[in-house]
């Protein structure tokens, strides 16, 4: 297996979770008002990074139990970023179209992590069914 194929950045959940924060912090902090720079857009900045980051630093621990934790820890940010975005639109510092647009990506972002979450879980049963004790909680991404 290549360097393209393996690691991190074939891990589509992260690549996703990454495109979205870009785009959040491109395309919609961007039209937030000037005074908002260091209130609601900074917390909206925070927020959509931490999702990728919370996976990448997860998929880095090579233990299941503390990669669905950290998988765990995107999902609650990812809460926290819905709840800015919605939070921008009712203030009407983004659109309807806009503001849909992302609560769909973000929706689809959830189910993304939900699965890989899953996937872990499952992994992590088949691993203790066959490995010894010692090695049940450790993988090999």
């Amino acid at each position: 297996m290549d360097q393209k194929t393996r690691g991190l950045e074939s891990l589509v959940v992260w690549q996703k979770a990454l495109d979205f924060a870009v785009d959040v912090c491109q395309d919609v902090i961007s039209l937030f008002p000037n005074d908002e720079k260091w209130a609601l857009a900074s917390q909206l900045r925070r927020s959509v990074q931490s999702i990728p980051a919370n996976i990448a630093e997860g998929y880095g621990r090579y233990i299941f139990q503390e990669t669905i934790h950290f998988c765990y820890i995107a999902r609650g940010s990812m809460a926290e970023t819905k709840t800015h975005l919605v939070l921008a639109h009712r203030l009407c510092y983004i659109d309807d179209q806009t503001h849909e647009k992302y609560q769909v990506r973000l929706s689809e972002l959830g189910k993304m992590l939900n699965g890989y979450i899953a996937h872990l879980r499952n992994q992590k049963s088949l691993n203790s069914f066959h490995d010894s004790p010692q090695q049940d909680d450790i993988y090999e991404p």
